[in-house]
């Protein structure tokens, strides 16, 4: 009788061995599953996702197989891998060749995936308005917004936003909004515009930040060259200080906005808007574009020269001149290097 109770129990055991190597097999190959996906891919989840439910999504969109999947399963991964279920809301990247459970871990580990937008120096608050639009995963709150009220919801005081952002890169999660990007490139340039204007040299003719915006983002506009930003700057400190126009055209290009085609005519230059910088004395009433950080330290402290004027060498720089004689010669070097190539 013992004989047959023990035989019994071998009976059971090994039953029991085999039911449990089996369960152990299928959940393993069901982790070691490759996630199907062909490039790096973001996933959004929202807070009380349950395991189970992130499964039966990735088996919807096939990234899996549901095949091998059991109702079960969720079950046996909680109990034996807990590690894979603590999920936390969030978008995250799935790479490619993950397997699941690395998948899961990465969910669990990992963190919130991160984008990115970069605005140029140089570039206009209309140019930055529609990269924030094409932007991908970001929430567009001021699309239905005038420049005024998008100032207002800053805590800007200005009706105008040109040049009141700093030109950089900057990284955002997905939910966030072109609002708090805004508002983030707002306080970088404020710290990088009290840095410099604390350390400026003494006698510009610029007396408040704003102005010092106003000329970085001429300076910018007119030279994509580090080396001679504080060369320019210093040519349009004399002339401020001269009391002569500044005669740049990048102001006239801004204020001919949508009429701008291109080309400058003589007709432009002669007329007047309150950024023509050939019709009115000192600075326009606004920046002309949004600035980087080398503008505005060139702008508060430019280069001792006794330029007056500069022109393209059509080699990339420009030719630096101290007066009108040389300025035009150096244009008639640089129309005929233009013929030249024609």
């Amino acid at each position: 009788m013992f004989k047959k109770f023990l035989l019994l129990c071998v009976c059971i055991l090994v039953v029991a061995s085999a039911a449990i190597f089996y369960v152990k097999s299928e959940l393993d190959s069901y982790l070691s599953q490759t996630v199907r996906i062909q490039e790096p891919t973001l996933v959004t989840i929202k807070s009380g996702t349950s395991v189970g439910s992130l499964l039966n999504r990735f088996e919807q969109q096939q990234w899996i197989d549901s095949s091998i999947s059991k109702k079960w399963m969720p079950r046996l991964i909680r109990r034996l891998h807990p590690e894979v279920t603590q999920l936390k809301a969030g978008t995250f990247e799935l790479t490619t060749g993950l397997s699941l459970k690395q998948a899961l871990l990465s969910l669990v580990n990992g963190q919130q995936a991160q984008l990115s937008i970069t605005f140029v120096e140089g570039s206009t608050f209309k140019e930055w308005r529609t990269q924030f639009d094409k932007a991908p995963h970001l929430m567009h709150s001021t699309v239905d917004m005038s420049e005024s009220e998008i100032a207002q919801r800053l805590g800007i005081d200005k009706d105008k936003l040109e040049g009141l952002f700093l030109a950089n890169t900057y990284h955002y999660t997905v939910g966030m909004s072109d609002l708090d990007i805004m508002r983030r490139a707002h306080t970088q340039l404020q710290k990088v515009l009290d840095k410099y204007w604390g350390k400026r040299k003494p006698d510009l003719p610029i007396k408040t930040p704003y102005e010092a915006l106003i000329l970085g983002s001429i300076i910018e506009k007119e030279t994509a060259v580090p080396g001679e930003r504080p060369l320019v700057s210093s040519v349009f400190v004399n002339r401020l200080n001269r009391g002569m126009r500044l005669q740049t055209d990048p102001t006239v290009i801004y204020g001919m906005g949508d009429k701008y085609d291109g080309n400058i005519r003589k007709r432009d230059l002669q007329t007047h808007t309150p950024y023509n910088t050939y019709t009115i004395y000192g600075l326009p009433p606004t920046p002309i574009a949004m600035i980087g950080e080398q503008a505005i330290a060139a702008a508060v402290s430019p280069d001792d020269s006794k330029y007056l004027y500069f022109v393209a060498s059509g080699d990339g720089g420009h030719v630096f001149t101290k007066n009108l004689r040389d300025h035009n010669r150096a244009v008639q070097q640089y129309l005929k290097k233009l013929r030249a190539r024609k």
